[in-house]
Formats: structure tokens, sequence, C-alpha cells
């Protein structure tokens, strides 16, 4: 016991050393005016946010192939709870099943093909469906056929719900957007991040808040504006400028994934005097995760904000974004009911007001620009790190 105490406690102190140093990294950079850098300048086309043949592969490449989140386990916390979506290929159900762990659905009844659940969420002992009645087990079997009498024999076996790869990993559920497709999620994020996201036990917090909204943007500028560090001062001025610093990061590559560093203001006091060696750092930062392909998880001193960017599944101009506050559990949090749910839904009213004043309008005019007919090339700086590993991961997946 007293050796597992230890070596949690030397993990802790080089997890904070790690970050420290990562943080005083950025107190440099902002002495010097600079920043993490790529060695090159990177181009790319308005055709990448346009073109259908383009949307269709990114659908098929991408969201069919590796594991993206789609929720918080703790928004279906028991047995037969669900939720449903659109995802890029799939109407689906996510339902959690009597054992405790996830089942991914296409939500479909396998008779004439109607939508099975129409409900954004529930709970329910069986799915049934309008149209004839059939009813399937939340497990996915096919449980009842009405007036089965008249209608014929089949096989049952082979007509239950089409399973998804789904899987609950660090308190979010996963999913593979095709039935034909297998998930490992630990092996998608390999060594670095899954060692990372498992450090933060996410498993026990629970989604406070969340909402989607279907957007007028292709998927991949709402994922490229979470990432970027370098329009705060001009297109947040009066909101995150004032706490965040403008292009300024430090940025750990992962390969398909990775993880920056940007400071906040309050930070300032350091740069004359530094701070002791070994003093916390992690209030004066935001620290940011990119999952690949589509979510940013941004890590704050009392909470998470999981982003989450999914084509829609004809138009390569439109986009659903998720977006989802996950904090402490009430009863972990030692608040009582009223003080936890002020303080998220203030919490919660911000990033909305960030969302509908500034982001969204800003990126629906990005968008009525790429379609330009003549458009030319456009260009990622060396600056924008992060916007040029999502970029790079991506063209090997379409590839």
């Amino acid at each position: 016991m007293a050796t597992d105490q230890t070596a949690a406690s030397t993990h802790r102190t080089d997890v904070l050393a790690d970050r420290n140093d990562r943080i005083r990294r950025t107190l440099d950079h902002i002495r010097n005016d600079s920043t993490d850098s790529v060695d090159a300048v990177s181009t790319f086309t308005a055709q990448e946010y346009t073109d259908p043949a383009i949307a269709r592969r990114e659908r098929d490449a991408v969201f069919g192939a590796v594991p993206s989140i789609v929720c918080h386990g703790s928004e279906i916390p028991k047995p037969n709870d669900f939720i449903t979506m659109r995802m890029p290929r799939n109407n689906v159900i996510i339902v959690r099943q009597r054992d405790h762990s996830v089942k991914a659905f296409v939500n479909l009844c396998r008779h004439r093909g109607a939508l099975l659940e129409e409900q954004e969420k529930g709970r329910c002992r069986l799915f049934s469906c309008g149209y004839h009645r059939w009813s399937y087990d939340t497990d996915g079997s096919l449980r009842a056929i009405t007036r089965d009498n008249t209608f014929g024999e089949i096989d049952r076996t082979r007509y239950g719900l089409v399973e998804l790869p789904a899987q609950e990993r660090h308190g979010f559920v996963w999913m593979v957007d095709d039935a034909d497709a297998e998930i490992d999620v630990a092996g998608w994020l390999g060594t670095e991040m899954d060692g990372i996201l498992a450090g933060y036990g996410m498993d026990r917090l629970v989604a406070a808040r969340s909402e989607g909204f279907d957007e007028p943007v292709n998927w991949k500028i709402m994922q490229d504006a979470f990432l970027d560090g370098y329009h705060i001062q001009y297109a947040h001025p009066n909101t995150a400028a004032k706490h965040i610093h403008t292009n300024v990061m430090a940025v750990e590559d992962f390969g398909r994934h990775a993880r920056f560093v940007a400071p906040r203001k309050t930070i300032d006091k350091y740069l004359e005097e530094p701070p002791a060696p070994d003093e916390d750092l992690s209030p004066y930062i935001t620290e940011t995760h990119f999952l690949l392909p589509n979510s940013t998880l941004l890590r704050q001193p009392d909470h998470f904000e999981l982003l989450t960017f999914r084509p829609h599944p004809t138009d390569p101009a439109r986009c659903r974004m998720e977006m989802r506050l996950v904090v402490p559990t009430l009863e972990d949090s030692g608040m009582d009911e009223e003080r936890w749910n002020r303080i998220w839904d203030k919490n919660w009213k911000i990033l909305l007001a960030v969302l509908h004043q500034e982001d969204f309008p800003l990126l629906r005019s990005s968008q009525a620009g790429m379609a330009s007919a003549d458009a030319g090339g456009m260009l990622l700086g060396r600056n924008e790190v992060i916007n040029q590993i999502f970029h790079r991961e991506l063209r090997k997946l379409v590839s």
C-alpha cells in the first residue's frame, strides 16, 4: 500500500514538473514575442471545404474508420438510458446495457426502414417502431413482430438492429461510424495521449451542460477555429483576449493527437520575477488537447470543456458542433445544489454568448468566402502549429 502511494505521489510530482516546464516556455515566449512553430508555411484550397467528393471521402475514410467521441458516459448513466444522434454516415442510438457497457446501433427498423427512435434521449425497456410496432431489445435483438402469424417465417437472429463499434473509455463514449469496422480507443489514442486522459479521472465527472448546434459551416473550419490561438486578440477583443495571451503556445505533438498550453494574462506577474521552482502554475493557463479527428478538449482549473465537430451527411457546407461542460459531481464538489447549478449555469451562458455572438458569425462568413470560384491558394502559418498537425493527420487518413 505504501509503495502504491509513493508511486502515485511520484507520478503527480512528475506531471506537475512537466506542466510547469511547458508553462515556463510560454513565459519565455511572452518575453520574446514568440511562440512554438513548425518548419514551414503550408497551403490548402477552398475546395477542401466545399467539394462534395472530398466530403464523402472524409465521411468514409475518417468517421467511418477511426474512433471519435459521441457523448460523455454520464449522459446515459443507467441501464436502458439512450441518446440518439445523426453521425456523418448513420442515424445512431447509443444505449447503456444491463451490464453497464454501452452499445451503438443504426437507428432504423429492419422491417421497412423507419426511424426507430425519434426522441433525442430517454429511457426504455425496448425500442418500438411507430410504423408497424416491431420491437427490439436494448441489446439490439429483434424481440417482436406484430401479427407474426401472417407475416411469414424469417431468421430473427439476422434482423436485429445493426450494431456499430462503440467503446467507453476515460469517461467518454467513442464510436466508429461503420458497422464493418473495429474499435480500439486505447490503440487509436496511443500511449502518450491515453495516459494523459487516464490521469484526469474524467470517468468520475459529469456532463453538467451540453448542447448541439447545426451550422452552415464545413466541420474543418469549425475544428480549425477551436485550435487557433492566433485569432484571439482580433476575433475576441472584449472576451477571451482580456484573459488569454494571443499567439503564445507551448505544444506537444504526439502524432495523431496534440496538447498545448496557452497562458492566461494573470501569469504576467512572473515576467519580471520568475516563479519558485516547485510552484504550481496550472491556475495561470488553459491546457487544450486535440483528439483526432474532431475533438477539442479544454482543461480548465476546475472543469473540462469538450467541443466536437461532425460533417453533415451530404452537404460539405454544413456541420454539427456539440459542446459539453464536464465537471465534478454535486457530491464531489462540496457545494449545495443551488450553488452548483448557479456556477455551471454562469459558465455555460458565457460560453454560449461567445459562440453565438463572436465565433459563429465569423465562421459562417469564412464558409461563404470559400464558395468563391477563384479563391486561390490559402495558408497556414508556422505559428499555427495545432492546425498544421490537424491537417497533416487528416491528409494521412483521407489518402
